[in-house]
């Protein structure tokens, strides 16, 4: 009678055991068909979603892009208006420093006539000799000039 009864624990015990992993199958099978449709749901809903949402994610790009084509435009527009008043600024500037330069030679042209050339090299000499000049002379402290030398 030992034996029966541990050979029917033994029964038991393993009938206890499939039961449960039936159960469990059972169970596991449920629950995937049910998370299953609600897996496809979701998943569906999640396309969904995405669609939509790329739709909106295209759209804001395309405005963003318009926008960025106007402020490049507008930029653009300014560094050509910049451009344009630079080179208006350098024409000024030229012709500023070309009207300066023509009067330095202009005035150098003036002081030319006054120059000693081989021309009248003979009648400058004869002018100096003519009227001497005295550079032998001091400055006092109360700004007079002070000659004691005679010319000679």
């Amino acid at each position: 009678m030992v034996v029966l009864k541990e050979r029917f624990a033994q029964y038991d015990m393993i009938m206890r055991a499939l039961r449960f992993k039936f159960k469990e199958e059972v169970l596991q099978h449920k629950y995937e068909q049910e998370v299953g449709s609600q897996a496809e749901e979701r998943a569906k809903q999640e396309a969904d979603r995405h669609r939509v949402l790329m739709a909106w994610n295209d759209a804001e790009n395309l405005r963003l892009l318009k926008l960025r084509e106007i402020r490049v435009l507008k930029e653009r527009e300014e560094a050509e208006k910049e451009e344009a008043a630079l080179a208006v600024l350098r024409e000024k500037k030229m012709e500023s420093f070309v009207k300066e330069k023509e009067q330095e030679i202009l005035q150098l042209e003036e002081e030319s006539k006054t120059f000693i050339t081989m021309e009248n090299l003979d009648q400058r000499i004869e002018e100096a000799l003519d009227n001497p000049k005295n550079y032998n002379f001091a400055i006092d402290k109360g700004g007079r000039v002070v000659k004691q030398t005679m010319l000679q």
